[in-house]
């Protein structure tokens, strides 16, 4: 009889050690999944001894005629747009500054990452204290150069509220672009910078066909990751404007929040969440094909 493999026996071990892993990854991860998907199909209500029954797809029924929820799912679509295209932008930028030989590097790299180290209910409270006309200096920076909503709560303002929340979200999640980035600006081989320099390459052109191209795959994996921490976000928005002025900000995850805990309607609830996070694949698998053929063509 032949006795067993060294790389079979290998293999078996290799499973082995992964269950101390697996244990709490099923336990915090897969099961609350899989609850949460089957509180999607019942009508679950807080004070209701919490013995759900099983209604199939009438929560999702309810859900294609409730308005709201669509207004605040589109909020929720433009507000992750938004913060991740600027966020990008501000990163993208900030990653080209830090790759130069500066003063003071080392203390400004460490700077860069201070909005991203900070909790995110900490960055709204300071933003509410910068903003607030009556004792930030945002307002009299403003008032400085004859800003047009000078004198306003930015945050409190149906025109200024979203746009607000946009350049705070973005300003959050900069550091993570910009490390990012960075860390891939340093894996350009300096060779090459120099051969296309000698071959006569503007810092235009240097830019174009040398820098971006090697920091493609990793903007196109920070953009998908981007639109998934945006369009589900929810505390520092929470904090900041509690979906207000007038809705203007209620993105989908506040939506879901007072839909669970301040009217325990868990089971409609769930059925938001569950349309949320496939439309958010759908989403992804959109933008990853579109980048995939932009890069075969």
């Amino acid at each position: 009889m032949k006795s067993p493999s060294r790389a079979k026996l290998y293999n078996q071990d290799a499973w082995l050690l992964t269950i101390p892993a697996f244990i709490p990854l099923f336990f915090l991860s897969i099961v609350p999944l899989v609850q949460a998907i089957w509180t999607g199909f019942t009508d679950l209500q807080a004070g209701y001894d919490f013995k759900p029954k099983f209604i199939g797809i009438e929560n999702f029924r309810r859900l294609i005629g409730d308005t709201f929820f669509w207004q605040s799912f589109r909020i929720g679509i433009v507000w992750a747009v938004s913060v991740t295209t600027l966020a990008l932008f501000l990163g993208f930028g900030l990653a080209l500054l830090l790759n130069q030989k500066l003063r003071f590097l080392g203390l400004m790299r460490v700077l860069s990452l201070i909005p991203w180290a900070m909790p995110p209910v900490i960055v709204a409270i300071m933003w509410q204290i910068l903003l607030n006309p009556a004792i930030g200096p945002v307002d009299s920076i403003l008032r400085l150069f004859n800003f047009p909503f000078a004198d306003k709560y930015l945050l409190g303002d149906f025109e200024t509220a979203f746009p607000t929340v946009v350049v705070i979200g973005a300003w959050v999640g900069m550091p993570v672009i910009t490390v990012s980035i960075l860390a891939a600006l340093q894996g350009i081989n300096s060779e090459i910078i120099e051969s296309a320099k000698i071959d006569g390459a503007n810092a235009w052109n240097r830019f174009r066909y040398v820098t971006l191209p090697a920091v493609r795959s990793i903007t196109t994996a920070l953009v998908a990751l981007n639109i998934i921490w945006n369009f589900n976000s929810f505390g520092l928005v929470f904090v900041l404007t509690a979906g207000g002025p007038g809705g203007k900000t209620y993105l989908p995850a506040l939506f879901v929040y007072n839909e669970s805990f301040k009217y325990g309607n868990f089971g409609y609830a769930a059925a938001m969440g569950i349309v949320m996070t496939i439309s958010v694949i759908l989403m992804l698998v959109v933008y990853l094909k579109a980048r995939e053929r932009q890069d075969e063509n």
